[in-house]
């Protein structure tokens, strides 16, 4: 098996594995990290003098459905990503075609997982609620380094495989 393709699949089963466990530290520690999100969506860090707190959403029941979305979110990307590296390993000697064909799911895990990150908390979290002006509940660097780094595997996945006898 060429190292290339080793590579894709053990990089698409590290994402899968981190989004297993961020879905399940959600889960498990539902208190902790719902008042992140709460938190984000009272917009009750802001800035004082910050003009758009009329976006601020006080619906406990809202909170928890945005809470629950973003757990449903990382479940999916998770299931995505495993199903996805299930299928590059199943694949992993066969003509460089059925492989590429094989990436279809870790590319849409892939896709998911960056849309949660970037759109999720990046835009909505940080723009259209400022979370950016909060310094107790600001979740934007960490949200950066999640969606880049599953836009650096996307990449990297979606390169085409070739046939080639070479690593």
């Amino acid at each position: 098996m060429p190292a290339i393709r080793l590579s894709k699949i053990v990089l698409l089963a590290s994402i899968a594995l981190f989004a297993t466990l961020v879905a399940f530290g959600n889960i498990t520690d539902y208190g902790s990290n719902f008042a992140f999100v709460e938190h984000v969506l009272r917009m009750d860090t802001i800035f004082p003098d910050a003009t758009i707190g009329w976006r601020a959403i006080h619906t406990p029941a809202l909170h928890h459905a945005a809470y629950l979305l973003i757990i449903a979110t990382e479940l999916a990307v998770a299931a995505l990503c495993w199903l996805g590296a299930a299928a590059l390993w199943r694949a992993r000697n066969a003509p460089a075609a059925d492989f590429n064909r094989a990436k279809k799911w870790g590319v849409v895990g892939l896709t998911l997982g960056f849309v949660l990150w970037q759109v999720g908390f990046m835009s909505i979290g940080g723009e259209w609620f400022g979370m950016w002006m909060s310094d107790t509940w600001n979740g934007l660097e960490s949200a950066f380094r999640f969606f880049i780094t599953i836009a650096v595997v996307l990449v990297y996945l979606a390169m085409e495989d070739k046939e080639s006898g070479r690593v």
